[in-house]
């Protein structure tokens, strides 16, 4: 073969899949556009709805809270004071909480001490606080262990549901939701003359799903710890509390 039929026959062949790859490219553009449009086509017969379901129950968990206030002329000693009445709580309390398990709890609170002031600012002493917490079950049980409480009183208190009651009354709230939110779709779908929905986006809501007890103000607590015997047990009664579960989502009809 001579030089120049050589060279010609080499020439075209990059020609040939320079053509092919253009072909190749301007295939993909297409398809991606026909996906495109396809895509952006808008959804038909889409309905948002929501429901919700409540359960009311007893609270069944106490949370009682105990301090004391010491004053002194430094910080240390102040420390110091409060540290031996945390201690012999815990060492009073700690059996009991041990024998009744689940039922009644006890651990150490918050602890701060503060300087106090006088009138131009200057440091004249200092205060200190602290807490021991006993919460359970058993509120008889837990009110007459705080009543034998040696140096602390009873400052605040408050009910909830524990969190196995609190779980259970949830799932109880939460399958009423979802049965209501599947019969207000059934019904929509119907009163517009479809056969049926299909599912899009689902949101499950829970109002007031974790444990937090509700507190008494401390000044009302200790104003009548004030004017009955320490001795006692403070009377304590539980209320009701209501979960809520709210479902949300998006239907299309069909």
């Amino acid at each position: 073969m001579s030089l120049g039929r050589m060279s010609a026959s080499f020439l075209r062949q990059p020609r040939r899949v320079l053509m092919t790859g253009v072909i190749t490219m301007a295939a993909a553009a297409g398809a991606g556009t026909a996906a495109h449009a396809q895509q952006a086509e808008p959804l038909r017969n889409v309905v948002q709805l929501s429901a919700s379901g409540s359960v009311e129950v007893d609270q069944d968990w106490l949370q009682m809270q105990l301090s004391a206030v010491r004053e002194g002329s430094s910080a240390a000693v102040v420390q110091q004071q409060l540290k031996q009445v945390v201690e012999a709580a815990l060492r009073s309390l700690q059996p009991q909480a041990q024998a009744q398990g689940q039922d009644m709890q006890v651990h150490s609170g918050s602890f701060g001490v503060y300087p106090r002031q006088d009138d131009q600012g200057k440091i004249k002493g200092w205060q200190g606080r602290a807490e021991v917490v006993l919460e359970g079950r058993d509120f008889a049980r837990i009110s007459q262990a705080a009543a034998q409480v040696q140096d602390m009183a009873v400052s605040s208190m408050g009910f909830g549901l524990s969190r196995g009651g609190r779980q259970k009354v949830l799932e109880q709230a939460q399958a009423d939701a979802i049965g209501q939110f599947k019969q207000r779709a059934s019904f929509l779908a119907k009163q517009f003359g479809f056969s049926g929905y299909t599912l899009r986006e689902v949101n499950v809501n829970t109002q007031d799903g974790f444990y937090a007890p509700r507190m008494q103000r401390a000044g009302l607590v200790m104003a009548v710890a004030e004017k009955a015997d320490m001795a006692s047990p403070v009377p304590v009664e539980a209320g009701k509390e209501q979960v809520t579960v709210q479902v949300s989502g998006s239907i299309q009809l069909h």
